[in-house]
């Protein structure tokens, strides 16, 4: 088995682990894979372990190795983005977010839109969350959050009333 094989492996051994419960044990799964050998997989589960106790600013440098990998591996930017939405640092978040969109690496595409139309909600831009969530719903139609918001902030009569519960003031 070559190196990359064995990291892949402990990355799948680590998520399994999530979905058990023991991040603390997928933490290490992922940190010995990337040892073993560096993948963009690796350092962005590495992260979100890391996101569990709150290291936000070590999630992001993992990320930016991440993509400095595979600058195409759409998760590390939507993480970071996710990141510095935590942080408060919700214009910061913006171009990374629109750089997952982008990424022609990545399969949870419909995530930067979904922080997108969070971010604008929050910035009181409703306009732009309307034209996220209507982008988003192109990629999954199901998703209740973008169906009910795209309608609501789209009805004139309720223009500005939904944007003020996303206040950052």
């Amino acid at each position: 088995m070559t190196p990359k094989e064995q990291a892949m492996d402990l990355i799948h051994e680590g998520q399994a682990l999530v979905v058990d419960g023991k991040t603390n044990d997928a933490l290490e799964k992922f940190k010995t894979s990337v040892d073993i050998f560096p993948t963009p997989e690796g350092y962005t589960y590495w992260a979100w372990m890391l996101s569990y106790s709150n290291q936000l600013e070590d999630c992001i440098a993992l990320c930016e190795k991440a993509i400095a990998i595979d600058p195409e591996f759409g998760n590390a930017y939507n993480d970071i983005g996710s990141y510095l939405i935590e942080l408060e640092r919700l214009e910061e978040a913006i171009p990374w977010l629109e750089k997952a969109k982008q990424a022609k690496n990545y399969d949870a595409r419909h995530f930067p839109y979904l922080n997108l139309a969070r971010i604008y909600l929050k910035l009181g831009r409703d306009e732009e969350a309307v034209e996220e969530y209507k982008a988003l719903l192109e990629l999954d139609p199901s998703n209740i959050e973008g169906q009910f918001l795209s309608e609501f902030l789209s009805d004139p009569n309720e223009k500005g009333r939904f944007s003020k519960l996303f206040s950052t003031n």
